[in-house]
């Protein structure tokens, strides 16, 4: 079984301390065949046989030696039972925290493409329900089943030694146990497979509704998100009820058996010691020991419930733990540690979403230093285009190159270190300011933190705080206006230093003096910078080197400020609406 392959690989540096459970579940389970062992031979020696009346005479040695043997291995069962929980509790913590750690890392690692296909809510279930589903067949189930096994074996085999035909009557009723089992898990499989998809689900829409409450209270749909996850909720709670009931089904069946070896113990018992062919010693052991052999059969149908939760869930897992980024380092990338010039050049670009083209035939040369401005309709290119640069997604056709070489052939850390992004939607970390402007050098000097704070023209409102730059933000900058949230996003962006700066609409949220502030700001930065802006307000693009229009995916007009308005298309459009009240011919002196 494949899932089981797995969790062995996983064990790596836990594998001694598993095997060594597993044994000592086999010495307690062995363990306990001495107390009925013990009992046949005080019952036959000392209570009910021939010489019983005269061996308590004349022997009391013997019978303090096996009373006090019987104690002794029961607290050295009791031992064992300690060792072996312990053991497997150790192994499976050991293989859970591998197995997390390498999930997270993988999700690390994937592209773009792979947070467009699953979702937060999902993910999450895999690394916490799902993993803990993994680590409680590993030290529950596992150990259960060996358990159940080896105790089936070792009570069937001291039955043997002790009677054969009591023994044959009890193992006549296993078959049937076990046809029961086979029929529960071909039933019980496909409703666990469910259960696990509505639980997804169901964390899903609670991630989701945690993370916009904002959005949910902005329009009074409190209501209807609780209705949203009540069905949700329903839904899984009905999975699990599915689940459980299909047990409850099988279950009266599995009792059933499972009580008949106590009256095969009672009738076939009483007929062998009327016989003559049992002796009441060996009764008593057979007695005494028939509960391990009807409990595995009552357990069995729990390890296979079990079982089926956990190949539902380990899949799930898997499917992470084995999913591989389509965008990677080829084996001859370029490997440089240099600092980029920042030229970026797209020749012939071309970029398809599934089925679905995005981008068609784009081709221009940002020079390093230069202030490439992109402006366009909702939905015409402009983020995807500007996203092609660290390689976030790779282009359908064309090359998109930085300092003459192809992206593909750059590897990928030593592409993006490079390359500042402050993105149209800012996500800030439950963290200080300082820590969150820092995020790309935490070894950063805290007057460096300032310096680039006050370039985002947010050092005003950040000292103005009481805790300053140690202030906590929440969780994506809860408590903080989508000006100043923008402002930080865009000093974290400068403080790494970038040959490639990428803003993305970064200004929207903020005031036209701050917004003056900021463009004088990186007009005048200390060090070579490439600038992608991704703008609507002509006042974020009038002094762009180059102005870049898309329209449907592709460049419908390219040029200055001057040349565009000269062409009258698009651009002039806009920059009419934007400066509605003035003059023809003070529109084309640049007023803004």
């Amino acid at each position: 079984m494949f899932q089981v392959q797995w969790l062995w690989h996983n064990m790596k540096g836990y594998r001694a301390v598993y095997i060594t459970a597993l044994i000592l579940s086999l010495g307690c389970n062995a363990l306990y065949l001495t107390t009925p062992y013990f009992s046949q031979k005080l019952i036959d020696n000392y209570v009910t046989g021939e010489h019983a009346v005269e061996n308590i005479q004349n022997d009391r040695h013997g019978l303090i030696v096996l009373l006090v043997m019987m104690i002794g291995f029961t607290l050295l069962r009791t031992i064992f039972q300690y060792a072996c929980n312990m053991t497997y509790e150790i192994s499976s913590q050991g293989m859970l925290y591998r197995i997390r750690t390498h999930l997270f890392e993988r999700i690390q690692n994937q592209d773009m493409d792979f947070y467009d296909k699953n979702r937060t809510g999902d993910l999450m279930t895999r690394l916490t329900g799902d993993l803990d589903m993994v680590r409680h067949a590993v030290s529950w189930v596992f150990k259960g089943i060996v358990e159940s096994l080896s105790l089936f074996l070792a009570a069937m085999i001291f039955f043997f030694y002790t009677s054969r035909k009591m023994a044959l009557m009890l193992l006549a009723v296993t078959p049937f146990i076990f046809v029961i089992a086979l029929m529960f898990r071909k039933v019980a499989r496909p409703v666990f497979v469910e259960l696990r998809e509505k639980l997804s689900k169901m964390n899903t829409d609670a991630q989701e509704n945690i993370s916009g409450n904002r959005v949910v209270k902005a329009f009074a749909r409190e209501e209807y998100e609780i209705e949203k996850f009540r069905k949700a909720n329903t839904e899984f709670s009905t999975a699990n009820k599915n689940g459980a009931l299909i047990w409850l089904k099988f279950s009266p069946f599995m009792e059933t058996f499972a009580n008949l070896l106590t009256v095969i113990m009672l009738v076939g018992g009483g007929i062998l010691i009327i016989k003559g062919q049992l002796t009441p010693g060996q009764y008593i052991a057979i007695s005494g020991l028939i509960w391990a052999v009807s409990n595995p059969m009552r357990n069995l149908g729990i390890y296979v419930n079990d079982l089926q939760r956990f190949m539902a869930s380990a899949m799930k897992v898997i499917e992470i733990y084995y999913a591989q980024p389509r965008i990677v380092d080829r084996a001859d990338a370029l490997d440089t540690e240099a600092v980029l010039d920042g030229r970026v050049e797209f020749r012939n670009v071309s970029f398809k979403y599934g089925d679905k083209t995005v981008l068609s035939d784009i081709s221009f040369t940002a020079e390093p230093g230069e202030t490439i401005a992109i402006m366009g309709e909702t939905g015409s290119g402009k983020t995807t285009l500007v996203n092609l640069i660290p390689r976030f997604y790779d282009v359908s056709d064309g090359e998109v190159l930085v300092d003459g070489v192809n992206v593909r052939y750059r590897k990928l850390r030593q592409l993006r270190k490079h390359i500042g992004m402050a993105t149209q939607e800012v996500l800030l970390y439950s963290d200080t300011i300082d820590g969150n402007i820092a995020f790309g050098n935490t070894s950063m000097p805290e007057e460096d933190v300032k310096k680039y704070a006050e370039l985002a023209a947010a050092d005003g409102f950040v000292s103005a705080m009481p805790e300053g730059y140690e202030t906590l933000i929440g969780e994506r900058g809860v408590g903080l206006s989508g000006g100043q949230k923008q402002r930080i996003s865009l000093a974290r962006a400068l403080a790494i230093r970038p040959s490639i700066l990428i803003l993305d609409d970064t200004t929207s949220a903020v005031d036209m003096e701050t917004e003056k502030h900021i463009q004088k700001s990186l007009r005048e930065l200390d060090f070579p910078c490439t600038k992608f802006i991704i703008a609507q307000r002509i006042s974020s693009t009038k002094d762009a080197d180059k102005i870049i229009i898309l329209e449907n995916g592709r460049i419908s007009e390219m040029g200055t400020h001057d040349e565009l308005l000269a062409k009258k298309g698009y651009y002039y459009e806009v920059f009419r609406l934007q400066n509605e009240g003035f003059e023809e011919n003070a529109d084309e002196k640049g007023a803004v």
